[in-house]
């Protein structure tokens, strides 16, 4: 049985379309979005209601507390059960989310190469993590290989660390050999091709609506409740911004746009990862309804 993997950037309509697909299907989702793995972070993330379910199973939403990291290895560990469970059941599993290494992480099989381990490089690597933090391990695989950094997020700790291991102890880099990703099962992906302008609108009234829902107040009763302003959840867009708000005192209409803009440029890199998502089809914005029903054509037609 294939899988159905909904992506693209925030605020295109993804979860819609994905619990009308797996309606029709016979689906369950699997969220693969980076911030909803998080308990509590509820209006930040645009958590789904049950309303916006629509009474359809969805998995990897609230699996680990704010306080803790979590990374896409993490995830992978965590999701693959989920993806074959529902394969079991006779189920589709809907993949739906715009993280793009978290998708991949279930979609396909990376290679981590020939190159033997060396135990001290790694401790070496992990101490560093410990020490400065993820961004500083990622920013010297991107000195030494750019190119897998380009598609290694800098939470997924063990790849960052594999490659770097394989560069000190082989002065080659990972990118250059070729054990490149293979793909676990059959599948069909889509996503909706918003004009530019379109999508930025509707980043804007989304925005707009979290501030109104409350955003400010989750971010201090997460603090408040101890979760410290440096956890991994904290620096997710609109969380981050929103802290400083807090910190600083900001005029609000200041921080609006902040996040905006992050959230814009944020858009602009995830429809760089998907473009290059193998059997991916563009899908003209229109009411879920009707989207799904050309989805549903296309997974049973191909």
């Amino acid at each position: 049985m294939k899988l159905l993997a909904v992506c693209g950037a925030t605020a295109s309509g993804k979860t819609a379309l994905a619990v009308e697909c797996a309606k029709r299907l016979g689906g369950e989702i699997v969220s693969c979005d980076a911030l909803l793995v998080y308990k509590k972070l509820n209006i930040g993330t645009a958590k789904p209601t049950e309303e916006e379910r629509g009474g359809i199973p969805h998995h990897m939403i609230d699996v680990v507390e704010p306080t803790e990291t979590f990374s896409v290895s993490d995830f992978e560990r965590l999701a693959l059960p989920v993806v074959e469970d529902i394969l079991s059941r006779g189920k589709v599993p809907v993949l739906c989310g715009g993280t793009g290494f978290y998708m991949n992480a279930v979609l396909y099989r990376s290679g981590f190469g020939k190159t033997p381990a060396s135990k001290e490089i790694r401790e070496k690597y992990e101490r560093l993590e410990r020490e400065e933090g993820r961004a500083a391990l990622h920013r010297r695989l991107e000195e030494v290989d750019p190119a897998s950094a380009s598609i290694l997020h800098e939470n997924d700790v063990k790849r960052v660390i594999r490659a770097l291991e394989i560069f000190e102890l082989t002065g080659k880099r990972k990118s250059d050999q070729n054990d490149g990703k293979t793909a676990r099962y059959p599948f069909e992906a889509v996503a909706f091709d918003f004009p530019r302008e379109v999508l930025y609108a509707r980043i804007e009234r989304r925005v707009d609506k979290m501030l109104r829902e409350g955003l400010v107040e989750e971010v201090r009763g997460l603090l408040k409740s101890g979760v410290p302003e440096n956890a991994q959840c904290m620096q997710g867009i609109g969380y981050k911004e929103v802290v400083e708000f807090l910190k600083n005192g900001d005029l609000q209409s200041t921080m609006s746009d902040i996040i905006k803009q992050n959230t814009r440029n944020y858009a602009k890199r995830q429809l760089t990862f998907f473009k290059k998502m193998q059997n991916l089809h563009w899908l003209a914005p229109e009411e879920p309804k009707c989207a799904a029903e050309k989805v549903c054509e296309l997974y049973d037609g191909r």
